[in-house]
């Protein structure tokens, strides 16, 4: 039986092993529930009339119908997010469809493993009810229902004050690029300390700045967060923040290093947590020593979402292997789902 606040989905794929596994490892998180099955497109139509539900997982091919097609034709007359189980080309064609996004299906030649699809496939889930539907690119001035009748598509719209704040060290700069190149331009304003020379930092900004959505540039005393902006820490410099009212104002300046560094992520993460609380989002990636960690775990106690790379997708386990051990993580992640989990958390 569905409970309260559920999400309601249907699953349609043609083999009924797959359709069961899944329906299994969906309806086990407590915020989901799998209420029918489909084997085809026309299977799935009558359930579509017989349930109420909140979103659809399709197959990129299914009997009778393809997947591509069977969303065209749904979209217009049963408005549901639909979440793609496809590969990437077929993924692309399903957003201009009209899904809200796909899912790799794992395969014996892909590194990627049944645990990381079910864990990705439940994000886009859960970020695919939440943020609204969006429908096929030739109708973009009305591409999104959204379910909370916000007229702004900005993900931080009702919340001006929330931030993001990532820490990393070696491998650090890879996985910062991985993480802003999959956020939108209205996320909240984020802040970034990793270990780098002078010089190397404003570079990095600049490339950031080039090859993301987001504007990116190095830190100086007297800016101010601003949606969309990221702020990175100057190589040879703290940053920390002041909240001036329902602002974030950044100082930047010359110090003893702290665990062994200079910028330090701690020095940033204790501010955040003073500063921000729970608004705040802490984010620690790959890198040696324990920088960061402390500082992490600072900003759960005052009520802010904490995410940590794992091990498997780290250059290095360490800064993120201390904080974990000390409890400071609360969602641990491979990185490829890094961006994810901060929607994730932005919504809630």
């Amino acid at each position: 039986m569905r409970k309260k606040n559920q999400i309601s989905v249907l699953v349609v794929d043609d083999s009924k092993s797959f359709r069961e596994m899944l329906a299994r490892k969906l309806s086990a998180d407590p915020q989901i529930q799998v209420v029918a099955t489909a084997g085809d497109a026309f299977e799935a139509r009558d359930k579509i009339l017989r349930y109420d539900l909140d979103l659809i997982v399709c197959s990129q091919e299914i009997p009778k119908m393809s997947g591509i097609e069977f969303i065209k034709r749904l979209l217009p007359q049963y408005p549901l997010p639909v979440v793609m189980i496809s590969d990437t080309q077929i993924g692309a064609a399903a957003r201009k469809a009209g899904a809200h996004d796909f899912v790799e299906k794992p395969n014996p030649r892909s590194t990627k493993t049944v645990e990381d699809f079910l864990i990705e496939l439940t994000l886009k889930i859960r970020l695919a009810v939440k943020s609204g539907i969006f429908f096929p690119e030739k109708n973009l001035a009305t591409q999104r229902i959204d379910n909370n009748q916000i007229s702004q598509l900005s993900v931080n719209g009702q919340s001006p004050d929330r931030l993001i704040a990532i820490g990393a060290s070696t491998g650090g700069t890879e996985a910062i690029y991985h993480i802003l190149k999959n956020l939108r331009a209205d996320c909240p304003g984020i802040l970034i300390v990793q270990h780098i020379p002078p010089v190397f930092s404003k570079m990095f900004a600049e490339r950031l700045d080039s090859q993301t959505s987001l504007r990116c540039k190095e830190a100086q005393s007297g800016d101010y967060l601003e949606t969309g902006r990221v702020y990175i820490a100057p190589g040879d410099q703290h940053m920390r923040i002041k909240r001036i009212g329902h602002k974030y104002r950044v100082e930047v300046f010359p110090g003893e290093k702290v665990n062994g560094h200079c910028p330090s992520v701690d020095m940033l993460f204790d501010s955040v947590a003073r500063e921000a609380g729970a608004r705040a989002i802490g984010v620690l990636l790959t890198g040696m020593g324990n920088d960061g960690a402390k500082g992490l775990l600072d900003i759960r106690r005052h009520g802010g979402h904490t995410i940590g790379q794992d091990e498997a997708s780290s250059v290095v386990y360490g800064m993120n292997k201390v904080a974990y051990n000390m409890g400071a993580v609360l969602v641990q992640s491979a990185l490829e789902n890094i961006h994810h989990c901060i929607l994730s958390a932005l919504k809630e």
